[in-house]
């Protein structure tokens, strides 16, 4: 399968040592990551053909962000170069009771200032058969929004598949009204929509009936299914214990019915940071293989699952690996 991922990737910096604070570290991890590129690097990790769709700064480290991809297997050819800078985002693992945080630092970045029309989706969708975007490029500015909307009604009409997630980030957006205008008209031309309940909540104002995280999940991906009529909606489904312990699993809607994964994984956090991405990656390349519906979502969720013990935002697991975890293998046995 042939697939496109568009958006923004941006240098990561988090302190050198897990669950530092920033104001007590004097040394920054240098990365680069961003959901759009975290779905890219990792569909191409595990094998597929993938073409990442930005813009970044003509210099040493726009040449670094477009090199990071390239070791995945990522096609960058058709990223391009120009602007002031690359968008920043600085990152403070939490631990036990003490939540993670994220500072932004993205305002007038490269593809922030890209103007109408900067890119040829006709070109860049020929013979592809997906199309990823987020939500969070098109809150980076109009142009961003109108290229998004572009390129997800091009794909359409050249009867390439599309897959959103809205990655609703509160900071970014004046209103949720306002990230509604914008993901309405692609969720009318999405076939696959990734999310959770906390996106209908935040975004939709729909509160969900029951109490706990599987119960809101399920009547959430029912209301989205009747607002959206996607034909196919997966939700991860998470329990915080603490930043550091979460008990996750997943839900699928397709074909008239709610699939539930077979696993449940209470995971220990090494880094929370593209664990959505990597859910999202994974059903991409399950469907890629033409799996059925119960294997793709076991393959996601097992995904999902391991990339919350893999330091950074890129998902490093091979098929293999993450299918051996969909298997029932998560003692940590040392493979000899």
């Amino acid at each position: 399968m042939n697939f496109v991922s568009f958006g923004e990737i941006l240098l990561r910096l988090t302190p050198t040592f897990n669950a530092v604070k920033i104001g007590s570290t004097d040394t920054l991890e240098m990365n680069f990551a961003g959901s759009e590129s975290n779905v890219a690097s990792s569909l191409g990790f595990l094998g597929n053909r993938v073409k990442f769709i930005s813009k970044v700064p003509d210099n040493s480290l726009g040449d670094a962000a477009c090199a990071s991809l390239r070791k995945y297997g990522v096609d960058t050819s058709q990223i391009a170069k120009g602007g002031n800078r690359i968008g920043i985002y600085f990152i403070e693992t939490g631990k036990s009771i003490r939540p993670s945080k994220v500072i932004y630092d993205r305002a007038g970045s490269a593809i922030s200032e890209i103007k109408q029309g900067a890119f040829n989706w006709n070109e860049i969708l020929l013979n592809q058969d997906w199309l990823f975007v987020s939500g969070i490029t098109p809150v980076l500015s109009a142009s961003c929004a109108s290229e998004t909307l572009k390129a997800v009604t091009t794909a359409k009409n050249m009867g390439v598949k599309v897959a959103f997630d809205p990655n609703f980030r509160r900071s970014l957006w004046s209103s949720t009204a306002a990230a509604r205008k914008i993901f309405l008209p692609i969720l009318e031309q999405t076939d696959l929509l990734f999310g959770n309940y906390g996106m209908m909540m935040d975004v939709f104002d729909y509160t969900p009936k029951g109490d706990s995280s599987l119960e809101k999940s399920m009547h959430s991906i029912e209301k989205a299914s009747e607002i959206f009529t996607i034909p196919r909606i997966a939700f991860t489904v998470r329990d915080h214990s603490s930043a550091s312990k979460n008990k996750i699993s997943a839900i699928l809607r397709a074909d008239n019915s709610i699939l539930q994964s077979n696993n449940t994984y209470d995971v220990e956090i090494m880094d929370r940071f593209g664990t959505g991405d990597a859910f999202a990656a994974a059903f991409l390349h399950a469907y890629g293989k033409e799996w059925k519906n119960q294997q793709a979502l076991d393959f996601a969720t097992a995904a999902f699952g391991l990339k919350h013990t893999i330091k950074g935002d890129q998902h490093t697991s091979t098929e293999e690996e993450i299918t051996s975890i969909m298997h029932g293998n998560t003692q940590g046995h040392v493979i000899r």
